[in-house]
């Protein structure tokens, strides 16, 4: 337990430094380390505990460059969004949301990739509704996973907010977010002992980091840092879903087999399903099932084959274009003789 609070630790001032030059993105570095450590119920609470001391230090150091326009209409969305998010947290699984961010973050390779600097006309405030709806999906995401960091930083580097105004505005932005989350996480229960231990060491690391990269920030200018912090959601973003995607295979059972067709079939927990392509048909998911799942109509059609064949089993196909049909593949003395029926 001592080593596992050591790593923490250590690895959490980097992570807190990163997230500081970055203007964001400890918590998807950290997501992954508590994965490692913690059930997956409980690493939002240590993270999020960890992260509210991190906005609180932050908000001491860089106080005189908070946006409180940002602020003011930011906040107030994102309260009830976290409540529904945390609430939704106890029956779905925060790993295919994190999944959904690590893609969402890899779509920043074009911003890390451009050569010209920025226009200063893309960066301009948003209008204020807008601002409202990037609270509420930070809100909710946050309650989720635990996380938002580097998800919402390309929305306050188009705002055209300095370096030290993005550290400062997402701190206050997400105190309140951090604090309304560790009192869902405790009424909920979703929190252990070792969460607990975990959190307090990633607290003191991120106190330590916010006193200390006042000293570090000065030596980056605007341009290298909005390059660090497209780089490092492409990074995070990769990283995270690196280490979710195999956290889903492991934990849905995820893995590739051939059927009775000798189809390519995908297993996902007790469920198998066919991808196939053709290029006159485009992309089909076919799925195995029982002559009681058929449309009525072809419940009639089976039963007259049935008498025929000594064996008849039956797929249904969803397509792109929202058509569904069914395959029956009819066995007979050993040979195959494969019919299709739309629904």
């Amino acid at each position: 337990m001592a080593l596992k609070i050591l790593f923490l630790f250590i690895a959490a001032v980097l992570a807190f430094w990163i997230s500081a030059i970055c203007g964001g993105g400890a918590s998807l570095i950290l997501v992954p380390l508590l994965n490692w450590v913690l059930p997956g119920s409980v690493v939002p609470f240590s993270l999020t505990l960890g992260t509210f001391t991190s906005s609180a230090s932050r908000i001491l150091v860089f106080k005189k460059h908070i946006r409180w326009q940002v602020f003011f209409w930011f906040v107030p969305f994102s309260i009830p969004a976290v409540i529904l998010g945390a609430w939704i947290m106890k029956d779905v699984n925060p790993l295919y949301l994190e999944l959904i961010v690590g893609l969402f973050l890899l779509a920043n390779i074009p911003e890390l990739l451009r050569k010209k600097p920025e226009d200063k006309t893309e960066q301009k405030p948003y209008p204020k509704f807008v601002l409202a709806i990037l609270g509420f999906f930070a809100g909710f995401i946050s309650g989720i996973t635990g996380a938002i960091g580097l998800l919402f930083n390309r929305f306050y580097l188009k705002y055209g907010l300095t370096k030290e105004e993005i550290v400062a505005t997402r701190a206050a932005n997400e105190i309140f977010l951090h604090a309304i989350k560790l009192v869902v996480y405790l009424l909920l229960g979703l929190y252990s002992s070792e969460a607990i231990w975990l959190g307090v060491a990633i607290a003191l690391a991120a106190v330590v980091s916010s006193y200390s990269i006042k000293f570090i920030l000065p030596f980056f200018t605007e341009r290298a840092f909005r390059k660090i912090g497209y780089g490092a959601m492409v990074i995070s973003g990769a990283f995270l879903l690196i280490g979710t995607t195999n956290s889903i295979i492991k934990k849905d059972k995820i893995y590739f087999s051939k059927n009775q067709y000798q189809e390519n079939t995908i297993n996902w927990r007790n469920s198998n399903f066919v991808l196939e392509f053709a290029i006159d048909e485009g992309l089909e998911i076919e799925r195995p099932i029982y002559d009681e799942e058929l449309p009525e109509h072809l419940k009639q059609e089976y039963n007259k084959l049935k008498p025929a064949y000594d064996t008849i089993l039956l797929e249904k196909v969803f397509k792109l274009s929202s058509e569904r049909s069914y395959e029956f593949y009819c066995f007979k003395d050993k040979k195959l003789t494969k019919l299709e029926y739309e629904e």
